[in-house]
């Protein structure tokens, strides 16, 4: 990694949700920023943000050369792992903004940003409903110029998203035969298409089940980069309804940004942090739980990039 004078480092560990949450964060804020994607070395990348002893060569030699050879104004940071990079480069004298609950004391970074299911809270610390990501409006205009193909698909056009399993929810086949049974009664009973995009967590398995069923239309589908371009931006944007599997909070604050009814399949399969959001976006209104039938409701878009930019823009005007 070098310099190369860029003022603001968008550092992250290479997970997808990590590095968007953090990059929305620097285009949200107009800035032209460097990416870095971070491979600890060991122990730091099992303790991380925590500093060991030798935590200085956490992330090699050419990232520490390049922090104090021409230190950046400003880091924003996603994930674990970025959190303890964050902080080298706060103690270096940067400003550092770290998104996602670091797990340690919050007084090592100027400002964090952290879903209000985590539970956190302090004189430095930024909540917001689900997670950063630059969906709004105009991006899902640029979505539907990008895809107009997906604009002639035949109606109700119904997105589904999958995910996969995670320690905090299982979201196996058996989930997966339960959603699908369901949309297939809804396709029988209205017509129309889906729109079928699958995540890196999707299982071959259930990769292999969604391309044998449902490959032959109505609709798309799409799973991993073998399937060519990804469609995800035109499939959020041209949907008149979303289902979406109960394991990823940022597919699901995603989805909940759109003006259409958003469905999440099997909600009670999530624990945690996960459930916690998922019970506090039902209390709003703003989902819905998938049932055999159909029950259209309105959806208000759910946007908190502005909001959370411009309390991020003030705060740090103020160091």
């Amino acid at each position: 990694m070098n310099s190369d004078g860029h003022a603001t480092w968008v550092l992250h560990d290479g997970h997808a949700g990590n590095r968007r949450q953090a990059v929305a964060l620097a285009d949200a804020l107009g800035l032209a920023w460097r990416e870095c994607v971070l491979q600890p070395r060991l122990p730091a990348r099992w303790f991380a943000p925590r500093r060991l002893a030798g935590a200085a060569a956490s992330f090699g030699s050419d990232f520490a050369i390049a922090l104090h050879a021409r230190t950046p104004t400003l880091v924003i940071g996603c994930g674990r792992q970025a959190a303890l990079a964050t902080r080298f480069a706060h103690d270096a004298g940067a400003q550092a903004v770290q998104i996602l609950d670091p797990r340690i004391s919050t007084h090592h970074w100027d400002l964090v940003i952290a879903p209000e299911h985590d539970g956190l809270a302090g004189d430095n610390v930024i909540t917001l409903a689900g997670s950063l990501h630059p969906v709004d409006a105009k991006w899902l205009q640029r979505a539907r110029d990008q895809f107009p193909a997906l604009g002639l698909l035949p109606g109700p056009r119904t997105a589904v998203l999958l995910g996969g399993p995670t320690r905090a929810v299982r979201f196996d086949r058996s989930a997966f035969e339960v959603m699908m049974t369901k949309l297939e009664y809804w396709l029988a009973r209205e017509g129309g298409s889906l729109l079928i995009c699958g995540s890196r967590r999707t299982p071959p398995e259930v990769r292999a089940l969604t391309r044998e069923r449902y490959s032959a239309g109505p609709g798309i589908v799409w799973m991993d980069a073998t399937d060519g371009e990804n469609p995800y931006p035109g499939v959020l944007a041209w949907a008149d309804r979303i289902v979406v599997s109960p394991d990823s909070v940022n597919m699901i604050s995603e989805a909940c940004a759109t003006s259409v009814p958003v469905y999440v399949a099997e909600p009670g399969r999530a624990t945690g942090r996960v459930r916690g959001f998922l019970d506090d976006l039902l209390r709003r209104s703003r989902v819905r739980a998938q049932e055999h039938e159909p029950k259209a409701f309105m959806g208000e878009p759910l946007i908190e990039a502005a909001r959370v930019t411009s309390v991020v823009r003030e705060r740090l005007s103020r160091r």
